[in-house]
């Protein structure tokens, strides 16, 4: 069972790092590029990445309930197969129009086909016991900007950002749809026979419990997408050199992954909300730093943007496990994150004109933000049954 589940997270973390990369942190590089030779402004361009954000947020709760019923592989093929479809149509895009359409097919790839669709296959699979092997797919995915943006830079650079969507098309047919094709079939839904099965479901929370959980997903996703979206820019903007930038930028993927680390260890041992309020603050201590001192802490607001960023992803994963219980995690999840999505897709247009107008001082903003998602965690009362609930015994 050990060996099939590292499998499993190997596997799915892979096809997640993918997903990410030719995505979500598409637009960093390649918005400058599409936005010259389609004949529209930058702007424009990160409109159409928001309304593919919308998309993914329609799309999100259907995905997690056919996750629910069928199990993570049929959706997650098909997901392979529309970011394949959308990239090709992004290659091919001749104006607006066709810019548009093309992330409109991309949103739906991104909201049946990312973090979420993989947090809820992983519960189809293992119930209740889940939270190593999400831990394990934010661990390799946490690379995906790292990845992503040097692979992007150099595709682009060699064949231009036509070639670069092309190259992230045919990864997904050749490397992505066969890595989720590998994952098990889910026999039984999650919370039935699962691995987790046998642990008491924890008591029901409050609506109140809910609302605050989704204002926390919606501000640490609005941060973390105007991050993706605008760092390079940000950190020229506070005098870091151009050669720095991306090296730099590049330094988010690993901090992410150490934060995930620290989890998988000693957090693990916490119930995820005391984890979870402990990353909030992490945002908020760099943004700080940056904003105060300037280009000489553009490496520590990396570190900790990426770090508290990291943990928080494992958080939108386990939380609401650990709160609900794993019946119906993927439709749950869906909802939960809906105006998360929403906040996403406001975000690259919203930040950048904070960006625009304010310079580093946009980032008062992102802080502020971040405080109020870690008030709202501190109001979240931990259920009786569910103080243990996902906390890892010492091996």
């Amino acid at each position: 069972m050990a060996a099939s589940r590292s499998r499993v997270v190997a596997t799915l973390g892979t096809a997640q790092t993918l997903a990410w990369a030719s995505s979500y942190y598409l637009p960093a590089l390649l918005a400058r590029p599409m936005a010259a030779e389609l004949g529209v402004d930058e702007p424009t361009v990160f409109a159409a990445f928001s309304v593919a954000l919308v998309v993914s947020a329609l799309v999100g709760p259907q995905a997690g309930r056919r996750i629910d019923r069928w199990g993570g592989r049929p959706v997650l093929m098909a997901t392979s197969l529309l970011f394949a479809l959308g990239l090709a149509a992004l290659a091919g895009a001749g104006g607006p129009v066709g810019l548009f359409a093309a992330w409109l097919v991309m949103g739906v790839a991104m909201g049946s086909g990312l973090y979420e669709a993989a947090f809820a296959s992983l519960v189809r699979l293992y119930g209740q016991d889940a939270r190593a092997a999400i831990t394990g797919i934010t661990l390799i995915a946490g690379f995906a900007s790292t990845v992503g943006w040097p692979l992007t830079a150099a595709l682009e650079h060699a064949w231009g950002w036509r070639g670069a969507c092309w190259a992230w098309a045919g990864l997904h047919l050749l490397v992505g749809l066969p890595l989720n094709a590998w994952l098990p079939h889910a026999s039984a839904p999650a919370g039935a026979a699962s691995a987790g099965a046998a642990a008491p479901a924890p008591d029901k929370p409050s609506a109140l419990t809910a609302a605050l959980l989704a204002w926390v997903f919606a501000v640490s996703w609005f941060i973390s997408t105007a991050m993706a979206a605008h760092l390079p820019r940000l950190l020229g903007e506070v005098g870091a050199a151009p050669a720095a930038v991306i090296l730099v930028s590049a330094l988010v993927g690993p901090a992410q992954v150490a934060g995930r680390l620290l989890e998988f260890g000693l957090l693990r041992h916490l119930h995820p909300l005391h984890s979870a309020r402990a990353a909030a603050l992490m945002h908020p201590v760099g943004a700080t730093l940056l904003a105060l001192v300037g280009a000489p802490a553009v490496a520590a607001f990396a570190l900790l943007h990426g770090a508290g960023n990291g943990i928080l992803t494992i958080a939108k994963g386990t939380l609401p496990l650990a709160l609900f219980g794993p019946a119906g995690y993927g439709q749950r999840q869906g909802l939960l994150v809906l105006p998360a999505r929403l906040a996403q897709a406001l975000s690259p247009w919203l930040f950048g004109l904070l960006l625009a107008r304010l310079g580093p001082g946009a980032l008062w903003c992102s802080a502020a933000l971040a405080l109020s998602g870690l008030a709202a965690l501190l109001l979240i009362r931990v259920p009786a049954r569910a103080a243990t609930a996902l906390v890892e015994e010492p091996t």
